[in-house]
């Protein structure tokens, strides 16, 4: 699922690349869900996630932990910190959250 289709970090919501291709090509240049602009660079990508992560919104929890993890859009890698993120996004009812917690406890 993920492969195909891009998370709008305005609203943390994922789009098909099918629907984000037919919606550019019909001239829309902002998010298909809320309409806010896209981010202009990964500072402002950052603000967005974080700014969402901020209100307990699982999606952006989990995906702020995925970047801490990988040390995406210019945060560097925190692997005790991405878990607590996990941790949170879990409890709030992200399924991805979960399931990627109970494949670190698999043996």
């Amino acid at each position: 699922m993920y492969e195909h289709s891009v998370l709008n970090t305005c609203c943390s919501k994922r789009i098909c690349d099918g629907c984000n291709l037919a919606a550019q090509k019909r001239g829309m240049k902002d998010c298909a869900f809320c309409r806010s602009p896209f981010a202009k660079n990964d500072g402002d990508e950052l603000s967005r996630v974080q700014a969402r992560a901020s209100k307990d919104d699982p999606v952006a929890i989990f995906n702020l932990g995925k970047l801490h993890y990988h040390g995406g859009l210019g945060l560097r890698r925190d692997a005790r910190r991405a878990a607590e993120l996990y941790a949170k996004a879990a409890e709030l009812g992200s399924v991805d959250a979960l399931h990627l917690l109970g494949g670190g406890h698999d043996d």
